[in-house]
């Protein structure tokens, strides 16, 4: 019998067919992405209707308790007992103007909590309607529609 002669070759990764499949790859996906943005931004008609009327936004006003501690009326720093002496003046302005009882974001080494409700009693007392602004906590934020 005859012996079987194999030949050793060199194995070899041919890198420029991948480098092909990879832009292909990308290039399908990023088409298919620009579609999927197109379907998305398709331009809807607004119906109009006799009896509707433009929306106009209310002017408002807002009473910030900052980090610090101050409290400010618009962009005015007030104490608690001037507090009610101040909404008055700027509601006599715009008296359509809508309260917003306002919390700024982040850590204080002031105790803002008989602040807020110093300030809340206070406007309530002079049955003023508040609305309190704030961010959705993160366990809540997951329960909402």
């Amino acid at each position: 019998m005859r012996p079987l002669r194999r030949t050793e070759h060199d194995t070899r990764v041919e890198i420029m067919p991948l480098i092909d499949v990879v832009f292909l790859l990308l290039t399908f996906f990023i088409y298919a992405m620009v579609l999927m943005v197109r379907a998305e931004v398709l331009p809807v008609p607004f119906e109009t209707y006799m009896s509707g009327e433009t929306a106009t936004p209310k002017p408002a006003v807002s009473i910030t308790i900052a980090v610090d501690g101050n409290v400010y009326v618009g962009t005015t720093v007030v104490t608690l007992d001037d507090l009610v002496k101040n909404v008055r003046i700027k509601l006599a302005e715009k008296p359509e103007s809508v309260l917003y009882l306002v919390m700024e974001d982040g850590h204080s080494v002031v105790d803002r909590g008989p602040l807020l409700t110093g300030a809340w009693d206070r406007l309530r007392a002079e049955s003023l309607e508040v609305f309190l602004v704030g961010a959705p906590s993160e366990e809540n934020s997951h329960a909402a529609p």
